[in-house]
């Protein structure tokens, strides 16, 4: 099964990346097949999952809003920056997800294919870290407390450590 993003945008991204942000849930092993080429050593793959707990307080769900046109231009801006300072990268795959997400779902996969280990190691951990605090992409945290009552907040992505 394929994402289906939000809204085509028209980015400027090499023919071998894909990056998308959508509804539908998120699947490893799409990402993999799509990171994945005959040059390859190393596909490494970051997921990022709904946790229950956050600073002590137990979430119920998360919510996530993005602005689909610019987050796009984001994230093949970072797939030319991998391309220039890793040159021998293969392939980068980055996908998001938005809307109501259970404890446990994926919310991000970012996924580089390299030569070498070192290089698709440094190329994700630099793809998600600059995706978290460039991207215009937040989440609401759905909360219980202890009293039975709950409450939201909605924070920047890039906040999130």
């Amino acid at each position: 099964m394929t994402i289906t993003p939000i809204a085509l945008t028209q980015v400027s991204a090499h023919p071998d990346d894909r990056f998308a942000i959508g509804f539908a849930p998120l699947l490893l092993d799409e990402v993999y097949k799509l990171a994945d080429a005959p040059g390859n050593g190393a596909v490494v793959i970051m997921s990022g999952t709904v946790r229950d707990r956050t600073d002590g307080q137990a979430v119920d769900y998360l919510e996530y809003q993005a602005y689909e046109p610019m987050a796009m231009r984001v994230f093949a801006a970072i797939g030319w920056q991998i391309r220039d300072r890793w040159s021998d990268t293969n392939r980068i795959v980055i996908y998001h997800r938005v809307g109501k997400l259970k404890i446990g779902e994926i919310s991000v996969l970012v996924a580089v294919g390299c030569p070498h280990r070192s290089e698709a190691f440094a190329a994700c951990q630099y793809a998600i870290d600059t995706l978290k605090h460039q991207a215009p992409i937040w989440k609401k945290e759905w909360f219980h407390g202890a009293d039975g009552q709950r409450s939201s907040t909605w924070v920047s992505i890039g906040a999130c450590g």
